[in-house]
């Protein structure tokens, strides 16, 4: 659906470009996530493939096509959602999303119905000024949704949302792709990459440093160690073993059949580890 090569990008009066050449494929359906630290270059791949900014060296294609072929029909083929909700406060949340329903041409979902699903049918008709910051997350969701888009933009789509909410929007998000929808996500939280995404890039001042599955990533640069935990004369004790020897470890067995077991699980790593790893980088 999007591939990318060599892309570059300088912003006006930069000294250094913001993207230094990545090149990335993203397949019809895939949910793909961008995870990297502030300024990484992140939303502009977004602001990039969303035509906010042009002025690019390198390629991008869209579902064969060159990206500045399109005209102003590419805007009823995707749906994006902004990190900071950018809404009308004065108008209230159905008068907002019958604002942006107008703008396409292609026939777009039911207001009701959106508002429904992200729980804020009940506030329909309260003024966006007056919502709370994840109210108006959601609000922003449902603006990416309205417009029954091929291709999905999500910035950060869980920031400032509770708990509850944050797994709510995250199981949309599957739906979503279980309609067969190309979802690209940016992301500096971990968490939500490792939920949804099924291929990650990690991106780092401009560069791509790995592009994997998130549990492959896990795999690779994680301990093969299993450890467990077990009582020996009321004494909590921890065992560690090799994961790929245990149908030869005799002590694992031993310890199993003889002692009562607390827990036993593998050392698998964090996709956050993975990527300080990697990158040599955290998120902050």
């Amino acid at each position: 659906m999007i591939h990318v090569e060599n892309l570059e990008y300088k912003y006006p009066g930069s000294k250094d470009n913001a993207l230094k050449g990545i090149t990335f494929d993203i397949k019809k359906g895939e949910v793909f996530g961008f995870l990297g630290p502030s300024g990484a270059g992140k939303s502009t791949t977004q602001n990039l493939l969303i035509k906010l900014l042009d002025n690019y060296k390198g390629t991008i294609e869209i579902d064969g096509k060159p990206l500045d072929t399109f005209g102003t029909e590419y805007y009823e083929r995707i749906g994006v959602g902004f990190e900071l909700p950018n809404h009308f406060l004065k108008l209230t949340a159905y008068e907002n999303l019958r604002f942006f329903s107008s703008l396409y041409e292609s026939k777009t979902r039911d207001i009701d119905d959106l508002l429904k699903i992200v729980g804020l049918i009940e506030h329909k008709d309260k003024k966006v000024e007056n919502f709370s910051k994840g109210m108006k997350m959601r609000l922003n969701f449902c603006r990416a949704l309205i417009n029954n888009a091929e291709i999905l933009f999500l910035d950060e789509p869980t920031t400032g949302l509770d708990p509850v909410n944050s797994k709510h929007i995250k199981d949309l998000i599957l739906e979503e792709k279980n309609k067969e929808r190309t979802i690209i996500i940016t992301t500096h939280n971990m968490q939500v990459a490792d939920d949804l995404c099924d291929r990650v890039a990690f991106i780092v001042d401009g560069v791509i440093k790995e592009i994997n599955n998130p549990k492959e990533l896990k795999l690779i640069h994680g301990e093969a160690i299993v450890k467990v935990e077990y009582y020996e004369d009321n004494n909590l004790k921890t065992s560690s073993h090799d994961l790929n020897d245990l149908k030869d470890d005799d002590e694992i067995i031993r310890i199993i059949k003889g002692y009562k077991i607390r827990r036993i699980h593998s050392q698998e790593t964090t996709l956050e580890d993975v990527f300080i790893k990697v990158t040599g980088r955290g998120l902050d």
